[in-house]
C-alpha cells in the first residue's frame, strides 16, 4: 500500500465494534478502512465475497468511532485487500 501512496495510519485498529485490519490515508485524500481477506482454496467463494453486510456494517462502525476519537469529520472510503492464489486484488469503495 505504502508504495501506491498510501500512508499507513493503524494496523489492526481495535474498537468496541470490531476491528479493522488497516486504517490508511490514500492521496486523494480519504482515510480508507481496509478489510484484508485470505483463502487457501475457492471452497468457500473468493475471499472479497466474505465481506457481508455484517461485516460492511461492523466497518461503518468502526469509521465512525475513529472519527468520533479524531474529533472532526473525515473522508472515509472503505477497501477491500483480496489475497487467493498468490495474487492480491485490491477494490477500492468496495461498499458504501
Amino acid at each position: 500500500m505504502k508504495k501506491h501512496g498510501f500512508k499507513i495510519l493503524e494496523r489492526n485498529f481495535k474498537t468496541p465494534f470490531g476491528e479493522a485490519d488497516i486504517v490508511a490515508y490514500s492521496k486523494d485524500g480519504y482515510t480508507c478502512f481496509v478489510e484484508v481477506k485470505t483463502r487457501e482454496s475457492d471452497a468457500f467463494g473468493l475471499p472479497a465475497e466474505a465481506v457481508n453486510r455484517a461485516k460492511q456494517e461492523r466497518y461503518r462502525k468502526i469509521a465512525a468511532f475513529y472519527c468520533l476519537r479524531e474529533k472532526r469529520e473525515i473522508p472515509v472510503r472503505f477497501d477491500v485487500v483480496s489475497i487467493y492464489e498468490g495474487g492480491l486484488e485490491y477494490f477500492e469503495n468496495a461498499f458504501i
